[in-house]
């Protein structure tokens, strides 16, 4: 090793001797606001969605493929529907869940723990009908309100779901008696396939459109869609209610499917959390609810959603900051891990770099110290050699206690910028040497 690089970490280990205590103060203040922060989130959620093939397993799948990307894994928890996610929820079996607007009641105990991460989309309600069944009812095989329904086998859903539910208020407000429709409910595929075999002559959806059974049953021959003539009515009776537009031809335009404008009613779907979901998941649900969401499509253009409107529970805070902004400047550039670490903790490291800097001013005070301290103790034991020179009792052994003196001192170690004050040391002894050597 040469001298340089040996004095340069002698240097070195001066300095961090003298700097140590405040970097282990610095350290431990820095463990303690991490623990008590919390900054990095679980590595694994769960998302409760719906039944098979429906549009919420299929936007699970999608948010589970985003949320892979900064290595969380999303585990999806299938279910009947928004009345069994919010149990799911508030049981603590999921962390996350679709919920349908008009699910819960306002002030409900389960809204009371749980926030939204916004409006996601739509779900108009798809009512189904066959025609030969319609023209028992009307000649010209076309169902047009809710009372043509009485006497006609109609699905209204899964008892886990929100959809009977839903259609029950629906049914009540046109004062329809349950006797007075033979009503089941089955799952989305064997009612499907229960209706599509005529033992029934209507089923109600409530779904996107990404549905694979509405986006099948929307192309069946014999197989209508009931329109909604009074959407704006139940929009203004319900609050939950919006009215939607199915533009004529938007299904095939080739086809025209369908040949006109149809009138639908449609609850909004929100993602729910619990309140004890960490931070830094909910930002990520929320930007990727973004990428999902925001593009245009049947009900809504570009943008349009998510949004924080029409939401039955409070909105979660990170959820206003990713839907009104873009994603976190840091975390364009950086990786997820250490962009939520530094935007989580900045505000601790900025008050413990205040506390620190006032701190810091006394480290070279004590490397100086350190360092000089190494040379200086020894000036005591010169001086009491000097102070015997002239005891006539004691020089015999003067002569050999600065000996012993100054093979140490030549031993001794400094960095290169207090090597005046060792060769000061030495000057010094040599004086005292030649004192002893004249009174000799």
């Amino acid at each position: 090793m040469t001298k340089t690089i040996r004095y340069t970490l002698l240097s070195l280990r001066d300095l961090a001797v003298s700097a140590g205590p405040f970097l282990l103060l610095a350290v431990a203040l820095l463990g303690l606001a991490y623990a008590w922060l919390d900054p990095n989130p679980p590595k694994r959620v769960t998302l409760a969605t719906g039944p098979a093939q429906s549009a919420y397993e299929e936007f699970g799948k999608r948010y589970a493929a985003i949320l892979a990307r900064d290595g969380i894994e999303v585990t999806l928890l299938p279910s009947a529907g928004s009345v069994a996610n919010l149990r799911l929820l508030r049981e603590g079996r999921a962390d996350l869940g679709f919920v349908q607007g008009g699910s819960s009641e306002a002030g409900s105990p389960e809204q009371e723990q749980l926030e939204s991460l916004g409006s996601l989309f739509v779900e108009p309600v798809w009512l189904f009908y066959r025609e030969d069944a319609a023209r028992r009812v009307n000649p010209q095989a076309v169902l047009a309100a809710l009372p043509e329904l009485k006497g006609l086998r109609v699905n209204v859903g899964t008892p886990g779901s929100g959809l009977p539910s839903l259609m029950g208020k629906l049914l009540d407000s046109n004062r329809i008696e349950p006797g007075a429709l033979q009503l089941s409910q089955l799952e989305p595929t064997p009612a499907t396939v229960a209706f599509l075999g005529g033992e029934l002559d209507a089923i109600v959806f409530a779904s996107a459109p990404e549905s694979l059974m509405v986006q099948m049953l929307l192309q069946t021959p014999g197989v209508k869609l009931m329109d909604f003539a009074q959407n704006e009515a139940y929009s203004r009776r319900f609050a939950f209610l919006s009215p939607a537009m199915l533009p004529r031809g938007v299904v095939d335009l080739a086809a025209d499917i369908p040949p006109q404008d149809v009138r639908l009613v449609a609850p909004t779907t929100t993602l729910l959390t619990r309140a004890s979901t960490h931070p830094a998941l909910l930002q990520l649900f929320a930007l990727a609810g973004n990428e999902i969401h925001g593009s245009a499509g049947w009900f809504k253009r570009a943008r349009e959603y998510p949004k924080l409107a029409n939401s039955e529970v409070p909105i979660s805070a990170e959820a206003e900051r990713s839907i009104s902004n873009d994603k976190p400047f840091l975390q364009r550039y950086l990786p997820f891990w250490v962009a939520n670490l530094v935007e989580r903790m900045w505000l601790v490291m900025g008050i413990i770099l205040a506390i620190m800097l006032p701190l810091s001013r006394i480290v070279p005070p004590l490397y100086e110290f350190r360092v000089r301290s190494r040379i200086f103790r020894w000036y005591g034991q010169l001086q009491d050699i000097e102070n015997r020179v002239d005891s006539p009792h004691s020089q015999g052994g003067l002569l050999e206690e600065l000996n012993s003196l100054e093979s140490r001192a030549e031993k001794i170690s400094v960095p290169l910028s207090y090597a005046n004050e060792l060769y000061a040391l030495r000057n010094h002894i040599q004086l005292v040497r030649a004192r002893l050597q004249q009174l000799a």
